[in-house]
Parts: structure tokens; C-alpha cells; sequence
């Protein structure tokens, strides 16, 4: 059961089964990782995180540099379109940066970052290159090696399955990290090693069927509808509301954050579900992204998935045009 499960994931990251592992979700993964990594760093090394960035890929690395004394810098996003600033990004980069951690997508307003370049760069400035994949896993592909992730973790409730946290490490990482586990722990596989305590036998069981059922419908078929869906609602967004993000669905996924006029974000929520429509409101654990756009009381956020209808999708346009 547990081996299925590790071949089920390998088979969801495109990577080898002793290269990934699970926990209890990915924020806790990405505390235990971050801390493993932490006892190569030195004083005055330097973590580059996003203005794009999820709470889960930022304060496991602020909290880690308060305590070995490193710097933490971000690179911007364009407000204009909430898309991750390339150039700014590169300016950040020193001979001391060690971690460049970024998100493949914006959970936030939905920008799909290209995880492939900024993995080159972090290279290049000999760093790792540190993926959050939970908001991008349920919405394509992921080859952990296309891209050139050292690092991946995600979120399997996010792509339908139940609440666990599962991380792709590069062999090579793997093999000389030195986890914190308890002694009688086994090595191998190589990350079961970072697998502390028992893991939950059951979630495993539902992890592979939720791959399996991924499987059974395909990322085209899924990409595909998403995307004709997220036009659909893009084409009909009413003039009482704001998008913040990219106008169009190339370069995003189908996460859309807006503003209504005249209406506070937790007000429009409220509205929106006595119409028996379910939304989000305020900032998401993205606290980087609704800084820099000056959003205080954050925004509103609708998102897609491949299970929901043109008449859904039709239902949510009507009913903002009616607040």
C-alpha cells in the first residue's frame, strides 16, 4: 500500500519513488525541509522568496533566517498584471544566495510562474531552486527534471485527494541532507528518511486513488476545459468588478481575484453565498501579493476547476452583475 502510494506520486512529479514523500501537509514539510537544508547555511547567506509567494513558502524561510542569521530579499511582482518581475528577480541575486523559492502558481490571482527560467537563474547563482506546486498541481503537468526543481512540494487535497503533504527532493539532496528523525528511523529509501512517524495509512490509499482518478481524466481534457471556462468568465466579468491579474488566460490558471465596487471583500463573499456560490475572501495566506497591491482587507477570489459547468460558470457572472 505504501509502496503504490510512492509509485503513484512518482508518477505525478515524473520522478523517481525514493525521491519523494509524504507528510502531514505541505506546510509542515516545507518547516521540516527548509530546517534540514538549514544546517549547511552560514550567516549571511541569502534566500530569495516572490511578492507571488503563499505564507508556506516564506515564513519557514523567514523564521529559518532569524534563527541562523541569514537575509531573506523578494523579488517584485508587475502590479500591472501580477506577474513575477524576471528582471527584479535577477537583481536579487548574489554570490551568497543559496535558496531561490518560488511558486509555480499564484494562488492569489492565479499567475503561472516559468518555473524552468527561474530555476536556471538560481543555478547560475549556484542556489536550489525551492517550488510551492500547490496551487499549480491540480491544474497541469508537473516534471520535477523538465523544470529543474531541486525542491517541489505540494498539497494532494488540492488536486482532490485527502489532507496530506507530498515533497519531491533531488537525489543528490536527499542523499547528503541529514533530516531530523529519530534514531532507530531507517535511511532507506532515500526519503523515508524524512517520512518522521508513522504515516497515515489511509490518506496514502487516498492519495493514489485521487492520482489514479487524475490519470483516468488527463491533463489535456482537464487544461483544456479549464481554460475554455476561465475565458468564458474573463469575456463576462461585469464593469463593477476589478481583476487584479492577467486579462486573458494565457500565462494563468483559472484562480481569479477581483474586487467589486462599493463592496468589501468579506461583504461580496456573503452575498455571493446566499446565491449558494462559494468564494474566498481577504488574502488567502498570500500576504506578499496583497501588500504590494495595497489590498488591506485583501479581495475576492473564484476559482475553476475541471469539474464545473458553463451554467456555473454563467451563475457566478449573473450574480456579481447583480451585486
Amino acid at each position: 500500500m505504501i509502496d503504490r502510494a510512492h509509485r503513484a506520486a512518482a508518477r505525478f512529479l515524473h520522478c523517481a519513488p525514493e525521491e519523494c514523500g509524504f507528510g502531514a501537509n505541505m506546510t509542515t514539510l516545507n518547516f521540516a525541509l527548509s530546517r534540514t537544508l538549514g544546517r549547511e547555511l552560514e550567516a549571511g547567506d541569502e534566500i530569495v522568496c516572490t511578492r507571488l509567494d503563499h505564507d508556506a513558502n516564506v515564513s519557514p524561510w523567514l523564521q529559518l533566517a532569524r534563527d541562523r542569521d541569514l537575509v531573506v530579499r523578494f523579488a517584485d511582482l508587475r502590479p500591472g498584471d501580477c506577474t513575477l518581475d524576471p528582471a527584479d528577480l535577477e537583481g536579487q541575486l548574489t554570490r551568497r544566495t543559496r535558496v531561490v523559492a518560488l511558486p509555480w502558481a499564484s494562488n492569489a490571482v492565479g499567475s503561472v510562474v516559468d518555473v524552468r527560467h527561474v530555476a536556471d537563474l538560481a543555478h547560475q547563482a549556484g542556489a536550489l531552486a525551492w517550488v510551492d506546486a500547490v496551487h499549480f498541481a491540480p491544474r497541469g503537468p508537473i516534471d520535477v527534471r523538465a523544470v529543474g526543481s531541486d525542491v517541489l512540494v505540494c498539497s494532494p487535497y488540492k488536486f482532490f485527494g485527502p489532507h496530506l503533504g507530498l515533497f519531491y527532493g533531488r537525489h543528490e539532496l536527499l542523499e547528503r541532507w541529514r533530516p531530523y528523525k529519530v534514531r532507530p528511523a531507517a535511511d532507506e529509501p532515500l526519503a523515508h528518511r524524512f517520512e518522521t512517524g508513522t504515516l497515515a495509512h489511509e490518506l496514502l490509499v487516498g492519495f493514489t486513488a485521487a492520482v489514479e482518478y487524475v490519470e483516468s481524466i488527463g491533463w489535456d481534457s482537464i487544461v483544456g476545459w479549464e481554460r475554455r471556462l476561465g475565458e468564458r468568465f474573463l469575456a463576462g466579468l461585469p464593469r463593477n468588478c476589478h481583476l487584479y491579474g492577467l486579462p486573458t488566460m494565457d500565462g494563468r490558471v483559472p484562480t481569479f481575484c477581483f474586487n467589486v465596487d462599493g463592496g468589501p471583500p468579506q461583504q461580496v463573499a456573503d452575498a455571493l453565498a446566499a446565491r449558494d456560490i462559494a468564494v474566498w475572501s481577504g488574502n488567502y495566506y498570500a500576504v506578499e501579493v496583497m501588500d504590494r497591491l495595497g489590498l488591506r482587507d485583501g479581495a475576492v477570489r473564484a476559482g475553476i476547476v475541471h469539474y464545473n459547468t458553463v451554467a456555473e460558470v454563467d451563475w457566478l457572472l449573473e450574480a456579481l452583475r447583480q451585486l
